[in-house]
C-alpha cells in the first residue's frame, strides 16, 4: 500500500518534480508503517542519499496517528517543518495539523524582557545591551511565535538572550503578568492540539526526565515517535537522566534576586549584598576548577583543599540566599520563584557533595567563564526502556551511522531497545567511482611529538592543487590550533578555524570564499551539507578515539567491566566508528559529489581493530600514494570521472 506513493505516477513522483523512487527508500517507508501498524520498535541506518526523511514522513502522515518527530538539531528539526513537512503533507493531501515545538530558552519571555528593560534604565547602563533589548521590544510586537531564531536584529550568540528567555528554573508560570501572551506556553498549546509534532532530542529527553519524577510535560502523548539523527539519542540520554549543577544557574539566580531588589523590594537592601556574594561564590569556584576547555574527576576534583573551601562557600551563599528570600515571601512573584530556585540548587549541591553513591559518573567542565558539575548514571538503558514500557507505541530510530560492522547492539543497547526489525540501507551513490580513500604511507604515530607539522608539510601540497575546497576534521582543539598556524604559514588560500566566528557564519564564509581550507572539530563532524565541488577533499588527523581520561568515557568502560565485557571493542571502537562514519559522511553528498577523503592514521592498516573500521564505511577505493590523490582531484577538476589507485590498495 505504501509502496504506491513512491511508484512512478505516484503522489511523490506528480508533486516533486524529478523524483526518482529508490527500492530503499521504498524498503524503509514499508519498514515504518509496519512498525506503526504494529507498534513495535524499529531501527533502520539509512545512507545518505536513501531519502530516509520522505520514506519516514509518508507511512507517518497516511496512517493519521498522532506523531512525535526528534531531531538531532533545531537546524534539520525548521528544515522538517518548514520544507519537508509541507511538501509532503501538498503531495498527500494531508489535511492534519502540525506544529513546531522548541524549549523554552529559544522563546522570548516577555516579563524578562519587560524587568530588563527597567533594570537597564538603572546607573549601570550598558548602551549596546540597551540598543538591543529595543530592537527586541520592537521585534516582540510583530512575531506571531516568539522563537529568537527568526529576529534578525540581534545574533544568535549575544549575550541578550539569556536575559530575555525562561528556563525551568526562573519561569513563574500561571503567577506571570504576561502568561497569556506566553509564546511558550502558545507553542505548547499548538502541540498539544497538532497531529505532527517537531522537535529535538534535548527536549523530548527532558521531557521524559520531567516526566519520570511525576511533574507536567512538554510533549503530548502520541502513538508514533521518530528518532531523526538517533545516533546521538544514548549520550543526551545520559545527560537528562542524571543531575547537574551550573555557575550559569547561579549568577541567573543572583542577577533576578538583584532585580527584585531594584524594581520591587527597594527596602530590601540585604538582597543586593546576597545576589553579590552568591554570584562571587561561583566566579571564586570557576577560577579554582583550572583551565577551561577541560572535563575532570568530580570525585578527585572534592578532594582539594581549595575547591572544599570555595564548595562551603558557595554553599553558605546559598544558606544566606535562601534565608534572605525567605523573609521576601509574598513580596513578589520573581522573589517566591528565586526562593524554590535556591531550595532547589541547594540540594543539587548536597547531592553532588556526597560521591560516594555508585553507579553513576561524577565530572565537571569548564568553559572560560562557566563550570557545570555533573552527575551521570553509567547506564541509561533501563531507563529509557521504562520510559518506551509507559508509553506504548511505534518507536522508530534512523540515522546515517549506526551500525557498527553491520551490527547494531552497541546502539540498540544503550537506549535498552529491542526491536522487531532493525537493518541497514545501502547508499545509492557509487562510492567506487565517486570517491578515492588515502591513508598516506610515512606517517608519524598518533599524537606523536611535531605530528602537525608534518601534516602541514605533507598535505599542503593537496590542498594547494585542489585549490582549498577542503575540511579538515580534528579530534582535539588542540590539534586545530597548531594545523591553522601551520597552513597559515606555507599556504596562500584562506584558511578558516573553527571557534573565531560562529558555526554559521563561519560555513558561510567557506562558501562565498570558494577556495578555503576549514579546519575543524566536533560541530563539523556532522550536521554539515556542502554539496558540488565546494567540498571534494575531506581530511581527517586520526580515528576519533574519545579521549580515555573523559569521565563520561570512564564511566562506561566501568559499566561495561561491572557486565563482564571488553570495554575497548564494546565501547571505545564503536564510538570512534560511528563517529568517523559521521566525518566521513560529510564527503559525497549527491550522485554528482567527487572527492578524496584522507585518514591520516597508520591503525586503519596497521592494527586488527582497523579492519572493524574499513568494513564499516563506504566501498571506497584505497590508495596509500598521497600523489594518488593529487591525480584523482585533477581528474575530478577535470571533469573526469575515473578512479586512480596504486597497486598496493589492498593494504588499507
Amino acid at each position: 500500500m505504501i509502496a504506491k506513493f513512491f511508484a512512478s505516477g505516484g503522489a511523490l513522483d506528480k508533486a516533486i518534480p524529478g523524483f526518482q523512487a529508490r527500492q530503499p527508500q521504498i524498503d524503509m517507508a514499508k519498514a515504518v508503517d509496519d512498525a506503526i501498524c504494529e507498534q513495535t520498535q524499529l531501527v533502520v541506518e539509512a545512507g545518505t542519499g536513501t531519502g530516509k526523511t520522505f520514506a519516514y514522513l509518508v507511512p507517518a502522515l497516511v496512517r493519521g496517528k498522532k506523531t512525535i518527530i526528534s531531531t538531532g538539531s533545531k537546524n534539520l528539526q525548521e528544515q522538517l517543518f518548514h520544507r519537508d513537512l509541507p511538501l509532503m503533507a501538498d503531495a498527500l493531501g494531508f489535511t492534519g495539523r502540525v506544529a513546531l515545538l522548541k524549549g523554552r530558552a529559544n522563546y522570548l519571555c516577555l516579563d524578562r524582557l519587560s524587568r530588563q528593560i527597567t533594570e537597564s534604565h538603572g546607573t549601570h547602563v550598558d548602551p549596546t545591551l540597551l540598543s538591543q533589548l529595543v530592537k527586541v521590544r520592537s521585534w516582540s510586537s510583530t512575531t506571531h511565535t516568539g522563537d529568537l531564531g527568526e529576529c534578525e536584529t540581534v545574533a544568535e550568540d549575544s549575550p541578550v538572550i539569556p536575559m530575555i528567555t525562561s528556563n525551568n528554573d526562573n519561569c513563574i508560570g500561571r503567577e506571570c503578568p504576561s502568561y497569556e501572551d506566553c509564546f511558550v506556553v502558545k507553542a505548547r498549546r499548538k502541540a498539544m492540539e497538532a497531529d505532527v509534532v517537531v522537535v529535538n532530542h534535548h527536549l523530548f529527553l527532558a521531557d521524559l526526565a520531567i516526566k519520570e519524577t511525576g511533574f507536567g510535560e512538554l510533549i503530548p502523548e502520541a502513538e508514533v515517535f521518530i528518532f531523526d539523527e538517533a545516533h546521538q539519542m544514548p549520550d543526551i540520554a545520559s545527560q537528562y537522566f542524571g543531575q547537574s549543577l551550573t555557575s550559569r544557574q547561579v549568577q541567573e539566580l543572583a542577577k533576578d534576586v538583584e532585580i527584585g531588589y531594584r524594581t520591587e523590594a527597594k527596602d530590601m537592601r540585604q538582597l543586593q549584598k546576597t545576589a553579590d556574594r552568591l554570584a562571587q561564590a561561583a566566579s571564586d569556584l570557576r577560577i579554582v576548577l583550572g583551565d577551561p576547555g577541560f572535563r575532570g574527576n568530580w570525585r578527585e576534583a572534592i578532594t582539594s583543599p581549595a575547591i572544599q573551601r570555595e564548595l562551603t562557600r558557595l554553599n553558605d551563599a546559598l544558606d544566606l540566599t535562601h534565608e534572605v528570600l525567605k523573609l521576601a515571601l509574598g513580596r513578589s512573584q520573581l522573589l517566591d520563584t528565586a526562593f524554590e530556585r535556591a531550595t532547589l540548587l541547594k540540594a543539587k549541591l548536597a547531592r553532588l557533595s556526597d560521591t560516594s553513591i555508585t553507579g553513576y559518573s561524577y565530572w565537571y567542565e569548564c568553559t572560560p567563564r562557566h563550570f557545570s558539575l555533573n552527575i551521570t548514571p553509567l547506564s541509561v538503558a533501563e531507563k529509557f526502556h521504562e520510559q518506551m514500557q509507559l508509553q506504548p507505541g511505534a518507536w522508530i530510530f534512523t540515522s546515517a551511522t549506526l551500525a557498527v560492522d553491520d551490527d547494531f547492539s552497541h546502539f540498540s543497547h544503550r537506549l535498552g531497545l529491542a526491536p522487531k526489525q532493525q537493518f541497514a540501507l545501502e547508499s545509492p551513490f557509487d562510492y567506487q567511482q565517486q570517491a578515492l580513500l588515502c591513508v598516506p604511507r610515512f606517517l608519524p604515530e598518533p599524537n606523536s611529538f611535531g605530528i602537525a607539522d608534518r601534516l602541514v608539510e605533507m598535505l599542503a601540497p593537496v590542498i594547494t592543487g585542489n585549490n582549498g575546497r577542503c575540511f579538515f576534521l580534528c579530534t582535539s582543539h588542540q590539534m586545530v590550533r597548531e594545523l591553522a598556524e601551520g597552513f597559515r604559514s606555507v599556504l596562500d588560500l584562506p584558511v578558516l578555524v573553527q571557534g573565531e566566528t560562529t558555526k554559521q557564519k563561519l560555513l558561510a564564509e567557506y562558501l562565498e570564499r570558494g577556495n578555503a581550507l576549514l579546519i575543524a572539530t566536533g560541530a563539523f563532524w556532522e550536521g554539515v551539507d556542502v554539496r558540488g565541488q565546494a567540498l571534494s577533499c575531506v581530511i581527517i588527523d586520526k580515528l576519533p578515539f574519545t579521549a580515555p581520561d573523559d569521565p563520561l568515557l570512564k564511566a562506561r568502560i566501568e559499566d561495561c567491566r561491572l557486565r563482564g565485557g571488553d570495554p575497548f571493542s564494546q565501547v571505545q571502537i564503536p564510538d570512534a566508528v560511528i563517529t568517523l562514519k559521521q566525518g566521513v559522511g560529510r564527503l559525497i553528498r549527491d550522485k554528482q559529489d567527487k572527492g578524496v577523503l584522507v585518514i591520516c592514521d597508520n591503525r586503519l592498516v596497521t592494527r586488527p581493530y582497523g579492519a572493524v573500521f574499513l568494513r564499516s564505511l563506504p566501498s571506497i577505493p584505497r590508495t596509500r600514494d598521497v600523489n594518488g590523490v593529487g591525480q584523482f582531484l585533477s581528474a575530478v577538476n577535470g571533469n573526469e570521472c575515473t578512479v586512480q589507485c596504486d597497486d598496493q590498495h589492498s593494504e588499507a
